[in-house]
Order: structure tokens, then sequence, then C-alpha cells
């Protein structure tokens, strides 16, 4: 059984144990899968509602990419793990020697361009997710409209999370090209992600008020 299919409760175990996966990886797939769900149940709410039978089109759209882009999410709570355990076990390599050095540094280096591989998707995903949501906060019916404030904060902290888990992992890679190819794209990203999350939440904010 895999970490996402635990129930609630179990994954919340597991994740307070000392246990390395899941970590804050698996968390932040898990939260921006729950954040992009609530996309999708804002959709589902408004489908096939006279009131908003111009938006029809577009929230039909919505529930196809809410779906796909949750699934990716959630497969990616497994992946992170099985993406770590190759960094951790290289942290044990015996480092004596000076070959011996260069062998785990290089080992380090590769296992470490894995384990950020999914934390980026999770920026990349969430902030797909988040662009779903920026629609729902006029498309979807208004009777769902916190669940497009929560699901975008959901949709924030994951895709920040995501961040971080990448911010982790480059710190201490030499190569300097992909570092500097990762920060090129995922900053500007988080950063628009960030203002589209603040601006739906206070729109959110403002048709509750």
């Amino acid at each position: 059984m895999g970490i996402a299919d635990k129930k609630c409760t179990e994954f919340v175990e597991v994740l307070y144990s000392k246990s390395a996966v899941p970590g804050g990886g698996g968390a932040a797939a898990l939260v921006g899968a729950i954040g992009t769900a609530l996309a999708g149940m804002v959709g589902n709410l408004t489908t096939g509602k006279k009131k908003y039978v111009a938006y029809e089109d577009d929230i039909q759209r919505i529930l196809k990419e809410a779906q796909s882009l949750q699934d990716a999410l959630m497969a990616m709570i497994d992946q992170d793990a099985e993406n770590f355990r190759p960094l951790a076990k290289a942290y044990s390599l015996p480092a004596d020697t000076e070959e011996e050095k260069a062998h785990k540094a290089q080992v380090m280096e590769e296992c470490t361009k894995v384990a950020c591989s999914v934390p980026m998707d999770i920026v990349r995903v969430c902030y797909k997710s988040i662009k779903l949501h920026e629609e729902l906060v006029h498309k979807g019916s208004a009777l769902a409209i916190s669940d497009v404030g929560v699901g975008v904060q959901c949709l924030r902290a994951a895709m920040i999370s995501g961040w971080l888990n990448v911010l982790i992992n480059i710190k201490t890679m030499q190569d300097k090209d992909f570092v500097a190819s990762v920060e090129n794209e995922l900053k500007p990203m988080l950063e628009d992600g960030v203002k589209i999350c603040d601006a739906v939440y206070a729109d959110v904010e403002k048709q509750l008020s």
C-alpha cells in the first residue's frame, strides 16, 4: 500500500513520526491535491445551473483539468518518498579517502537532483490549479465561493511548501547552471502564484462581506 492510500489518520501519524517519509514534500502534494479537489467541487456545484450557463464550457474544462491535476498531485506523494530514498542512502556512503569523497559527492549531486524533481512539479502543478481558482472566483457558484477561498489558500501553502523543498536541495548543488535554470523557471511562477492567490482570496472575502 502506498503512502497516498493510507487513511487520513494513518498519514498524519506517520508524518508525525521520525520516519523520513512522508515529509514536507508529501504534505505539500496532499495539501495541493486538496486545494485542487476544491476547484473540482466548485465546478461540480456549478455545472448544469441555469444561472451559470454562460460559463458551462469553461466549467467543464476546469473539471477535467482539476481532475488531472489532482491525480498528478496525489501520485506525487509516493513519488516524492521514492525519490528521497536514494538520497537518504547516499548520506551514509563512506568518505574516508579522497576517492570515496569524490564518489560520494557525485552520487549526492545526482540523488539531490532526483529528490528535488517532485517538489519542482508540485510548484508547477499548484500554479496551474491556482489559475483554475482564478477563473472560479467569478465563474463558480456563489454558494461555493468560500470553497474557492479555501482551495486557493491550500494551493498557496502547497506551492510555497514545494518551493521550500526545492530550495533545501538546490542550495547544496555544485551544478550552478541547473540551479539557475530551476530558479529562473520557478521563482517568477511562485511570485505570480502568490499574487493570484492573494487577489482571489481578497475577492472571496469581498463577496462574503
